[in-house]
This record gives structure tokens, C-alpha cells and sequence, in this order.
């Protein structure tokens, strides 16, 4: 049974939605970032990645310049396409990174494998930020009209709205932050996942970012030891 009107958690009330700047402004940052990736750790030809996600950002842009504010499947595969590449040239790195580093073939440069390593990591964090942006409770489109009823991650200011604004909701730099938190403490630390697909999702991070985390400090206790 739905709840009633009085009884309705803030959060879950119809809003006029977010703006995608703030996702896009960060996947753009961070594809800019990849370029500087050796030629070893990027999908060839090196401009395929910048050119198919400029040209799916300007897609969406040109599909809704505005708020989310409600579930566009045109926007929302767009979106998710974005994602996909996002995601999938962050694995292609990672794995040319654990191989470039086990295989030797990049180890012999060190500041190389450190900021590479650190540009992988933090692509790791971007792209499963946007995971859960677009997943959680449906989407932006969805949240924002409210028909979702329960909650694929929970909060603090769910549990704790005296110490928030009435208007609070969750928006790209809370799930920002949420996938920040996870890929460092590899673990959920304020953010709890309440889905299967939500646990199964942040466990993947967090078994991604350890191992990228195990195999650069093993390298540099190699390294001073060589």
C-alpha cells in the first residue's frame, strides 16, 4: 500500500529533476585524463574513445539540455551508452595496466605506472559513479518523478532527515562520493546497498581497485628493493 501524503519520506516526493553537468563535466574530465595514458594502456586508435563519447555527450545534450525530469528512453539509452564506453575502455586499461606491470613491459618506468595507475583508479571510480547514478532507484528521470518506492542505496540523510534540508536528494556527487568511499575503504562505509544488484555491483569495485591497489605497492617494494 502506498504511503500517504503526510507519510512520505522527502526523497521520495516528484522534483523538477537535476542537471547532467555535473556527470558530464566529470566524464569529459576524465577522458581528457586517459589521453595522457601511455600507448600501451589506451584502445587504438588512441582518438576512438574522446571521439565516440564527445559525440554521445553532445547527443544527450542535444536531447535534453535541461533537468532529468523524467524517464526519456531516448535520453536514458544515450546516457547509458556513455557509460558502457566509459566503462569499457577503464577495463581495457586496468587489464593493460596489471599486464604491463606483471609482464615488466612498463615497469621499468616508474612515474609512468604511478600516474597511470592512478588515472586507472580513478576512471574506476568515475565509471561506477555513474553506474549507480543512472541504476539507483531507476535513474535521475525516475527519482525525480518519484514513482520508484524503494531505494537501491540508503543514505544517511534517509535515516537522518533532521539533519539535512527538506529538500534533499540524492544526486551525481552523492553517488560520487559513494563510489570514492567504496573504491578506497573497499567496503561500504556511509552508504549502505540494500539490492543484490547494488552489493554485487560495489564488491566488483572494490575487487577491482584492490587489485590495482596490491599490485602498484608490490611493484614499488620491488622496485626499492632492485
Amino acid at each position: 500500500m502506498e504511503p500517504n501524503e503526510g507519510s512520505m519520506p522527502q526523497w521520495r516526493a516528484p522534483t523538477k529533476g537535476e542537471h547532467r553537468w555535473r556527470a558530464v563535466a566529470v566524464v569529459v574530465a576524465t577522458v581528457a585524463l586517459q589521453l595522457l595514458l601511455p600507448n600501451e594502456l589506451v584502445i587504438r586508435p588512441w582518438w576512438l574513445l574522446p571521439a565516440v563519447t564527445g559525440l554521445l555527450v553532445i547527443a544527450l545534450l542535444i536531447v535534453n539540455p535541461g533537468r532529468v525530469s523524467k524517464r526519456s528512453p531516448l535520453d536514458r539509452t544515450i546516457a547509458l551508452c556513455i557509460v558502457a564506453v566509459v566503462s569499457v575502455a577503464n577495463a581495457a586499461s586496468a587489464v593493460q595496466l596489471v599486464d604491463g606491470i606483471i609482464g615488466g613491459s612498463i615497469a621499468d618506468r616508474p612515474g609512468s605506472v604511478l600516474a597511470s595507475a592512478g588515472i586507472v583508479y580513478w576512471s574506476n571510480i568515475v565509471a561506477f559513479s555513474l553506474w549507480y547514478w543512472e541504476f539507483d532507484r531507476g535513474g535521475p528521470g525516475r527519482r525525480a518523478t518519484g514513482d520508484s518506492r524503494f531505494p537501491d542505496f540508503l543514505f544517511p540523510q534517509m535515516t537522518s532527515p533532521e539533519f539535512t534540508s527538506r529538500n534533499w536528494r540524492p544526486t551525481y556527487p552523492d553517488y560520487l562520493y559513494l563510489s570514492f568511499t567504496n573504491s578506497t575503504a573497499f567496503s561500504p562505509t556511509d552508504v549502505m546497498p540494500l539490492r543484490p544488484w547494488a552489493k554485487m555491483t560495489m564488491m566488483l569495485q572494490s575487487a577491482i581497485s584492490l587489485v590495482i591497489a596490491l599490485l602498484v605497492i608490490a611493484w614499488a617494494v620491488g622496485s626499492l628493493k632492485s
